[in-house]
């Protein structure tokens, strides 16, 4: 049997690879290569072989995804919103349930803007009523607020 044969027998009838065949016969694998994209079944067999590797892929892919556990991250989304509503509450937690003029100017920050002065004024546009504070003065200290907690 010549090389030629032997090489195209290995290739479509045992389908081992171009490298191994190389290393069997003793010549390049370009050699291999060459020879046996001359032969009539070497489309089908490039086939055969992408169809097998695409199914052994989606095969292992699907095992990896299977058993594969993300790393977790250090996400802490949680602790900061539970602090945010926390601090909320306590700044909603007074005696008389009363909010005051800067909280209310803080949680409607759209409705006001700063003057020359750096105090908030409320936009004129808006029509509000007699309890919302049309000015608050930004110059004064504000006193520490207790929690009822």
């Amino acid at each position: 049997m010549s090389k030629k044969e032997e090489i195209l027998q290995m290739y479509f009838e045992e389908h081992k690879k171009q490298e191994i065949i190389a290393e069997t016969i003793g010549v390049s694998q370009s050699y291999i290569s060459q020879v046996v994209k001359k032969d009539t079944r070497y489309t089908k067999e490039k086939e055969i072989r992408h169809n097998k590797s695409m199914q052994k892929k989606a095969e292992y892919n699907r095992e990896y995804y299977k058993n594969y556990e993300r790393p977790k991250k250090d996400d802490n989304s949680y602790e900061q919103l539970k602090a945010l509503l926390n601090k909320d509450n306590a700044e909603l937690s007074f005696h008389n349930n009363t909010i005051s003029d800067y909280d209310f100017a803080k949680w409607n920050l759209s409705a006001y803007h700063r003057n020359k002065k750096g105090n908030l004024i409320i936009d004129r546009k808006l029509n509000v009523t007699n309890d919302v504070p049309k000015k608050i003065n930004m110059n004064m200290k504000l006193k520490s607020q207790k929690c009822l907690v």
